[in-house]
């Protein structure tokens, strides 16, 4: 099969042993399968926090990054202090600073963007904004109608 396969590891494992064994090194690569959040779930996302902007008076940018800082995972860098990151990383805030090898480096909490968070992620994402809009007496759709929304086939 060329381009490869998507199964179980049993059905992966299977599938390897089947292949030609002719002195050609070949080289294969296996990675988890994610099911990707759609379309529906994003634009349910951006309609709450709209929703919730025009209560808070904040705009939706800014929410956006309050809830990846609340929700979403990150991981933290230090880089040089001297470097701008401002054109490397899009969702960020400074959190120390620090001393290695005679020169200043800065450390960073990087967030994941929701565009490149696979179904799970974003989902965590979806119910921290579900929940500050119902704190904010904004009417929402219920978990379970949340859930429809979540694996709609054809999209993502």
């Amino acid at each position: 099969m060329i381009g490869g396969m998507i199964g179980t590891a049993e059905e992966i494992i299977h599938w390897l042993f089947e292949q030609p064994h002719d002195g050609k090194e070949r080289l294969y690569e296996i990675k988890e399968r994610r099911r990707k959040r759609t379309l529906t779930q994003n634009a349910y996302y951006w309609s709450m926090l709209n929703q919730l902007g025009r209560v808070l008076r904040m705009p939706t940018s800014e929410l956006h990054f309050r809830m990846l800082k609340e929700h979403a995972p990150y991981e933290v860098v230090s880089v040089r202090s001297d470097i701008d990151v401002s054109g490397y990383f899009r969702y960020f805030e400074e959190i120390g600073s620090g001393f290695a090898g005679g020169k200043k480096f800065t450390h960073y909490r990087i967030y994941k963007g929701s565009s490149h968070m696979d179904s799970s992620e974003f989902s965590r994402l979806i119910d921290g904004a579900r929940e500050e809009c119902e704190a904010q007496g904004i009417s929402v759709l219920t978990r379970e109608e949340i859930a429809r929304l979540k694996y709609v086939e054809g999209e993502g």
